[in-house]
């Protein structure tokens, strides 16, 4: 099983890039569940062709306890089944909480081996690894972290936090990082940046994004652009990351 915990600056791509993956996988053949770990539960927005998903924290917070995966869960494009932790009342309470509550009720549900995933992605907040969203790399959950990024300074700064944390945890047998997966913003000499990044690190760029109207268009529809156009540059470009990714895994 490929399972893949996506971090990274705020606002740099994180859940496009998710769900695209997640499409892609799909596309190929494979049982896909998509777990946004976000208190916005936007994550999984466009394989829903733009519907939210009750996030599981609004269950839990109006001492709704779910019996079964189906309550929690709605499936998307591909078949692709979509997870969302959701938060606490803006203001109250602790997010990272919510992303523990939320795993401790998946275990309960026996997600995992009720749908047999190939692959499961964890599309976690922001560029913090610590408490509640180290969640996803710990106790077995997610076997490889994706950071994404693009050459803009605030960008590589998170990034270069996500490795560190990441590489901090090493010997408590989390998740390692699998690459980086750039995320064109065209800034000058974008590449040269993320590259230096990369070799600093030891860090293999494993896959770039164009910058694309293409995918603002399609989620503007409510859904991504492996759903709307396959054959786009862009789509193609996620189609060969995610059988890289498989091929690595086997």
């Amino acid at each position: 099983m490929l399972k893949i915990a996506v971090y990274g600056k705020g606002g740099i791509g994180k859940s496009t890039m998710t769900s695209h993956l997640s499409a892609a996988f799909a596309t190929l053949g494979k049982r896909v569940i998509q777990i946004g770990c976000d208190p916005k539960a936007d994550s999984t927005i466009s394989l829903l062709h733009g519907e939210p998903l009750k996030p599981v924290m609004e269950y839990l917070r109006e001492d709704q306890e779910p019996q079964s995966i189906e309550e929690i869960s709605k499936v998307g494009f591909g078949n692709i089944l979509c997870i969302e932790t959701g938060g606490p009342t803006p203001g109250l309470g602790c997010a990272g909480r919510g992303i523990i509550a939320t795993f401790n009720l998946l275990e309960d549900l026996d997600l995992f081996e009720e749908y047999q995933p190939d692959v499961v992605m964890y599309d976690v907040l922001g560029d913090v690894v610590c408490g509640g969203f180290a969640a996803p790399i710990r106790e077995g959950y997610a076997k490889d972290v994706i950071i994404v990024t693009s050459g803009e300074k605030m960008a590589l700064y998170a990034a270069n936090n996500i490795q560190s944390a990441v590489k901090n945890f090493a010997d408590r047998g989390y998740a390692q990082v699998k690459g980086i997966l750039l995320n064109h913003r065209n800034v000058e000499n974008e590449r040269e940046k993320v590259e230096a990044f990369a070799k600093a690190n030891d860090l293999k760029i494993i896959g770039e994004i164009p910058r694309s109207n293409d995918i603002n268009r399609y989620e503007e529809m409510g859904m991504t652009t492996i759903e709307g156009d396959i054959n786009l540059e862009v789509s193609q470009k996620f189609i060969e990351l995610a059988k890289k990714l498989l091929e690595d895994e086997s």
